[in-house]
């Protein structure tokens, strides 16, 4: 992961209260983390901060879409992302990171680094299973589809037609003999 001073805000300078911040999130951002399973990102992000005396609250807010390739097809298409993350920053004798909701920073720090909290929650918006609409809906036409379909178990219904060997009824019985 590179550093991005677009992602650093200096808090040092700023008064007391309520400050926003919004970005514009695309493929590049995610280069930055060497991160390349989306085909095509266009994700807006705003981050409120809540400056206090002693802490800062972040509350941040990402929205958009992502062009993914589908788990069960691999054609690409849209997914939509929704996600929220609070963050509070404190101050103390160490950094530490261990919780993610706290941050702490040491004491004369003047500026916080949001680009990784930035790219946990765009990537933890995707679902774990990607699957395109027309696969749910069933208006997707697919090769792959039509040989999942065509490699399909059978229904019990189908089976009948099969002669079965004789032996296996006898093995069938016992079960019913008990």
């Amino acid at each position: 992961m590179r550093n991005n001073s677009e992602y650093t805000i200096p808090f040092v300078g700023l008064k007391q209260g309520y400050h926003q911040f919004e970005y514009a999130i695309d493929n590049k951002f995610f280069e930055l983390f060497e991160y390349d399973e989306f085909i095509s990102s266009s994700i807006q992000v705003n981050v409120q901060m809540e400056k206090k005396p002693n802490m800062l609250d972040f509350r941040f807010n990402a929205s958009g879409t992502v062009n993914v390739n589908c788990d069960v097809t691999n054609e690409p298409y849209d997914q939509a992302i929704a996600n929220e993350l609070h963050l509070v920053v404190k101050f103390g004798e160490e950094f530490n990171d261990d919780d993610e909701e706290l941050l702490i920073l040491p004491h004369g720090e003047f500026q916080v680094e949001i680009q990784q909290y930035i790219y946990e929650m765009c990537v933890l918006a995707v679902p774990l299973k990607r699957v395109h609409p027309g696969v749910v809906d069933g208006t997707l036409q697919s090769d792959v589809l039509d040989k999942l379909e065509e490699l399909s178990p059978k229904e019990d219904g189908e089976n009948d037609q099969e002669e079965i060997d004789p032996r296996w009824n006898k093995l069938k019985n016992l079960l019913n003999d008990k």
